[in-house]
This record gives C-alpha cells, sequence and structure tokens, in this order.
C-alpha cells in the first residue's frame, strides 16, 4: 500500500497549472525527467493494456531546435490566415521555445487498429479509449513534473497538420504514430499560478 494518502494526491493533482514564460533551464535533471516518463508509461492504464501510448523527450538545445522547425512552418500558415493572428501566436511560440525541454505525446495508430481487430465488438471504442490514455498520461507526466519544481504547458500542435508532419520528421516517429500533445517544461520565473475559478460543484456532481 502506497504511504501517501488520497487527500495528499489530490493536492498534489490540484497543484498542477499552466504555467508560461518559462526559463531555458531545469532545476530537474534530464535523467530524472527520463525516470519519470519511463515509471508513467509502466503504470498508467489503457484499454485492454493496449498501450496506444508512445512519448519522446527532448532536451535544451533540441527543444529548441525543434520549435525553431516549428516557428519556421508556423509563420506563413499563420500569416496566410491573418497576420494578426501571427503577430498574436508568434510571440506565445517565441516563448515556448525559450523553455528548457518537450515531452511529445503520440498514438500509435497500429496498436489500435490491432486492438479494433482483435476485439471485434468493441473495435469502435478503441479511438477514444485511446483518448482516454493519453489524457492519462499527460496529466501524470504534467503533474509530476510540477511537483519536482518546474512549470509546464500543454500545446497541440497537431492542429496544423504540416507541423506534425516537421515533428514527426525531427522526432524520427514511424509514419503511423499520430501527434497528440506537446508539453514544454522549464524553471518557474513566475510565481505559480492561482486556481481558476472554477463552476459551483452543485452544477457539476450529481448523487443520484
Amino acid at each position: 500500500m502506497p504511504s501517501v494518502t488520497a487527500d495528499q494526491w489530490l493536492e498534489a493533482a490540484a497543484y498542477r497549472r499552466s504555467v508560461h514564460g518559462l526559463a531555458g533551464t531545469s532545476k530537474v535533471s534530464d535523467k530524472r525527467v527520463e525516470e519519470i516518463v519511463a515509471k508513467v508509461l509502466d503504470f498508467a492504464p489503457s484499454s485492454y493494456n493496449t498501450q496506444p501510448v508512445r512519448i519522446s523527450l527532448a532536451f535544451g538545445e533540441k527543444h529548441k531546435e525543434l520549435w525553431s522547425i516549428i516557428l519556421e512552418k508556423a509563420e506563413p500558415i499563420l500569416q496566410g490566415i491573418s497576420p494578426e493572428l501571427w503577430e498574436k501566436l508568434g510571440p506565445l511560440f517565441q516563448s515556448h521555445q525559450a523553455a528548457y525541454g518537450s515531452v511529445l505525446f503520440w498514438e500509435r495508430t497500429q496498436t489500435t487498429k490491432e486492438a479494433a481487430e482483435t476485439h471485434k465488438a468493441t473495435g469502435h471504442m478503441f479511438g477514444e479509449w485511446g483518448e482516454h490514455a493519453q489524457g492519462i498520461h499527460q496529466i501524470l507526466v504534467w503533474t509530476a513534473l510540477e511537483l519536482e519544481g518546474v512549470g509546464a504547458n500543454l500545446q497541440h500542435m497537431n492542429s496544423l497538420p504540416p507541423l506534425e508532419a516537421a515533428i514527426k520528421k525531427f522526432a524520427g516517429v514511424p509514419e503511423d504514430y499520430k501527434l497528440k500533445a506537446h508539453l514544454n517544461y522549464g524553471d518557474e520565473q513566475i510565481p505559480h499560478p492561482e486556481k481558476p475559478e472554477k463552476l459551483p460543484i452543485v452544477d457539476l456532481l450529481n448523487v443520484l
């Protein structure tokens, strides 16, 4: 039985925030980040234990190189949509580049396909269940990194297909991998954000 109580675990989970303006340094070593991610991959659940989640790590200069590619690909696309959009998002992307590291979350789509073929009665559900597994992995890694003392924010560069293609090429992942999320992390330079305002529990929880 783990020594941590349920309240302690929930308090730790509640500490996680989207932190921006991150520094290009990390008080958490690359080795420790790798250990955390490996532990999450080892125990995080997935439907039928199919394990469709894959993770890539980019530290230091590799993180900055990755974001240079993202900026290069994103600017003409966003400028083409609206110069004002690039004026808004360009500095935000640059702030992500200024962070220390990247955690890239992928779906191995071949795993999802094989699971659907094996479990035909529920085969149509494995895409949705894979999203559940992604969320579990992401929140566990995100929370653990912030408990170690760095800040992090979760981005979705797969919203623009050319960016996903460039990231896949940079990471050298197989063709069937699909990018799901991109967690940037680094030392915090501003006070840790407060809990945002939430809806009343009475609007969210129904006891039958």
